[in-house]
């Protein structure tokens, strides 16, 4: 069983290319994978690992940057690796915004936990916000939430402006992290019934029992498990080898997906040459299978 922890910290942070090096060294040396975003303003990571390995993980980066709490963060469990392999990424910010964010901005008054988002989203006056991109919200949201249809989280600012400032704003993302950003932008806007989901949709869908729960669809992750549901159970959802979008059992009833070539939203988007490049590799795929061989293209996705 591997352990999957999602982090974010707003904190000042110096010596990015020294604390690269040694979180990169000790993710080899214990195993870890997954990605770790290091910027001036802080740190940003979705990690796996085994559970002994992950709990010293979250000593070293505590150690490491000064500072005893993470501001949110997730766990979940997969019976395999999600990750391919390790990165540190030093970056201008944690989330593209072109806002930094320092530590002591944050409005915590603003967050919410799952049974008073459930009464704030069922006011018909409040303006809920999926600030997630196009393709996550398809795979699933919260009922009459809004997605601006932003694919660079850059130009979510344009979609914010319209907004009316005298309405009550519920946003929501998968872990937190977007809406932090997002809330203290409105706030430096004019705007002030503001609010956000407390550990994204992650927290809601461990707290939350379905006959409860206003969410429908599942919640995509970046990571081999592709989606998660209640629980924080594997969701249903897979990935298409065409275009890296996921798929659900819907989109593999369609004549246009054919297992490791295409889905309906890639299938006419495709040339003839890739088809045929992806059906090469897929058939490599399957002769690999049936000799109980692992190939070099080959993905854990379920």
């Amino acid at each position: 069983m591997f352990k999957v922890f999602g982090f974010y910290k707003f904190i000042k942070v110096k010596s990015l290319k020294k604390n690269k090096e040694i979180l990169a060294t000790f993710f080899n040396d214990n195993n870890i994978r997954g990605t770790i975003i290091i910027a001036k303003e802080g740190l940003n990571g979705t990690i796996s690992g085994r559970v002994s390995n992950i709990e010293k993980t979250k000593k070293i980066i505590k150690s490491l940057f000064s500072f005893k709490k993470f501001d949110n963060f997730n766990e979940s469990n997969s019976n395999f690796q999600p990750f391919h392999k390790p990165k540190v990424k030093i970056k201008d910010e944690i989330v593209p915004m072109n806002l930094k964010l320092n530590s002591k901005e944050r409005n915590l008054k603003t967050h919410l936990e799952p049974k008073d988002w459930n009464k704030l989203i069922k006011d018909k006056d409040t303006h809920i916000i999926d600030t997630r991109k196009p393709f996550e919200y398809k795979v699933g949201t919260f009922k009459k939430a809004v997605n601006p249809n932003v694919t660079n989280f850059r130009d979510f600012p344009k979609y914010l402006n319209k907004l009316k400032k005298d309405k009550p704003v519920a946003m929501f993302c998968t872990g937190g992290i977007r809406c932090e950003k997002t809330s203290v932008y409105l706030q430096k806007k004019g705007f002030k019934n503001i609010f956000q989901l407390n550990g994204g949709i992650l927290n809601y869908l461990k707290k939350i029992k379905k006959d409860q729960s206003l969410w429908k669809g599942e919640c995509f992750v970046f990571d081999n498990r592709i989606s998660l549901k209640h629980g924080l159970n594997i969701g249903t959802h897979s990935m298409c080898s065409g275009c890296r979008m996921p798929i659900s059992n819907k989109d593999k009833k369609s004549k246009k997906y054919e297992e490791g070539v295409s889905c309906p939203s890639c299938f006419d988007k495709l040339t003839t040459s890739q088809k045929s490049r992806f059906r090469m590799r897929q058939s490599q795929i399957y002769r690999a299978k049936k000799s109980g061989k692992n190939y070099l293209f080959q993905k854990e996705f379920k």
